[in-house]
Order: C-alpha cells, then sequence, then structure tokens
C-alpha cells in the first residue's frame, strides 16, 4: 500500500474516461491489491461499493455511491475479481460509475447537448450515392431506425447523400432533446459512450429504449465497414480496433441493463 493509502480514510478507484475504457500505459505498473473483501452496502436513496467495509471514493473524491443494488454489486464484482494487483482495464462499469460521479453530473446539461449535437450530424442519416449494394445496404438497415425514431421519439430525421452536414430540424432535434433530458445521468454516461462508439444518437436511444438489441445495434454501426471488409478484407489493427470498441459497447450496455 502507498503512503497515500495509509493515511486517507477510503481507497481510490479507476477513472478514467469511458471512451479510454480499454486504455493504460503499458508502462506504468499496476497497483497492488490492498483489500480482502468488496460488498456493498446501502447508502442513503443508494449503494456503496465498499473494500474491506471501507467506502471506495472516485478520483475526485466523490463516494462512490450508486443508485440500484445491481450496479454497486456488479461493480463489486470487478474489485473482487482482481488479483495480485489492480487492473482499471478489466474494470468498465467501475470506470463508468467514476466518470458519471466526477463528470457527467457536475456537467449534465452540457453532457445533454453534447449529445443533442451528435444527433444533428446523426450516422444514419448520411448515405452513399455508390456502390449500389452499399446504398441498398444502408437503406435496409438504417430506414427502420430512422422510422422507429419518429414513431417512438417524434423525430423525423432527413437523409441525404454524401458527407457534407446538413442540419436536422429543430422540432427534430427538439424531440430527440427531451428523450435525453427523460434520462437519467447514470443513463445519459452509457448512452454517451454508444453514441460517440457509433457516431448515431439514434441508435443509443433505440438500445435504451428498447427498440433494438445491442447485436443489432453493433451490426447497424457497421454497415460501411462490413461492406469494406467484403471488398477488400480487415487487417489485423482494425480487427484490435473493433474487438476493443465491442467491449466498451457492451459495458455500456451492462451499465443500462443494472439500471433498468
Amino acid at each position: 500500500m502507498s503512503s497515500r493509502e495509509a493515511n486517507d480514510n477510503a481507497p481510490r478507484a479507476p477513472g478514467e474516461a469511458p471512451a479510454k475504457v480499454l486504455g493504460r500505459d503499458p508502462v506504468a505498473p499496476l497497483p497492488k491489491r490492498f483489500y480482502e473483501c468488496a460488498a456493498t452496502t446501502p447508502s442513503g436513496t443508494g449503494y456503496a461499493v465498499t473494500l474491506d467495509n471501507r467506502a471506495i471514493k472516485t478520483p475526485k473524491k466523490a463516494q462512490l455511491i450508486v443508485p440500484r443494488k445491481a450496479l454497486a454489486d456488479a461493480i463489486a464484482a470487478e474489485w473482487q475479481a482482481q488479483g495480485e494487483h489492480i487492473d482499471p482495464t478489466t474494470m468498465p462499469l467501475t470506470r463508468l460509475a467514476n466518470t458519471t460521479l466526477d463528470a457527467v453530473i457536475p456537467n449534465l446539461g452540457s453532457v445533454r447537448s453534447d449529445l443533442v449535437d451528435f444527433a444533428n450530424s446523426d450516422a444514419l442519416c448520411y448515405r452513399a450515392s455508390e456502390p449500389a449494394g452499399l446504398s441498398a445496404r444502408q437503406a435496409e438497415v438504417w430506414d427502420p431506425l430512422l422510422a422507429w425514431a419518429d414513431r417512438t421519439l417524434g423525430a423525423r430525421f432527413e437523409t441525404r447523400v454524401g458527407i457534407v452536414h446538413a442540419a436536422q430540424s429543430a422540432k427534430t432535434l427538439a424531440a430527440i432533446r427531451r428523450a435525453f433530458d427523460s434520462l437519467s445521468a447514470w443513463q445519459i454516461t452509457p448512452l454517451h459512450v454508444m453514441t460517440t462508439i457509433t457516431g448515431s444518437a439514434v441508435l443509443a436511444l433505440a438500445v435504451a429504449k428498447g427498440g433494438i438489441d445491442l447485436g443489432a445495434a453493433w451490426t447497424a454501426s457497421h454497415v460501411d465497414e462490413d461492406w469494406q471488409i467484403s471488398t477488400w478484407g480487415e487487417d489485423d489493427e482494425a480487427v484490435l480496433r473493433r474487438e476493443r470498441r465491442w467491449l466498451e459497447m457492451e459495458a455500456a450496455a451492462r451499465m443500462l441493463e443494472t439500471l433498468s
């Protein structure tokens, strides 16, 4: 245990941004495990995660209290599964919870606005002019999702050919804003991760509201990439990047599930 840990009343949890859930400086040494048991306990209106009966704190020294027991239990399981050293790359829910407490809750309005900005240039709205097979595949997979957004959220998105940005209507963006305003900060964090990965706020909202399952959302977000792979093949680096993105997406979906 370091001198800081010895003098502090509470252990520190790893807490990097969601987009770096798998990233770590390969040179930096991992901290040694300094506790025996990770557990959860009711705390106010939520549940605290504890290490040997001491509450975990986030990097900004907020107590790690989450709104649902299922989420607290899942975070505690990440800590309990650690071996001789603590590896933050194997603790995505801990890191997402830290991000929620330290970054999202204090800036909730701006984070929601960021998601609306994503919707204003949603990836599902930009279509290829050629080859014909790709544009047909985009329409096959993406049009039903935009129809879902219109039917369920009251957000009617306009599509366009090419990549030149054209803003969506104020009415559509207002509907998307209402959808995000209806969700808590704890839900907004994983939705921001999903939106960043897929480039689509529509896909993230569809997963959150049961309009599409995670696997289908993942497939929908890779229509262009899968077309390129079918034409040109794929390289090892691209495969690794995709695997990392999937693990981030899966962790975000697990966080949403624990909150439902």
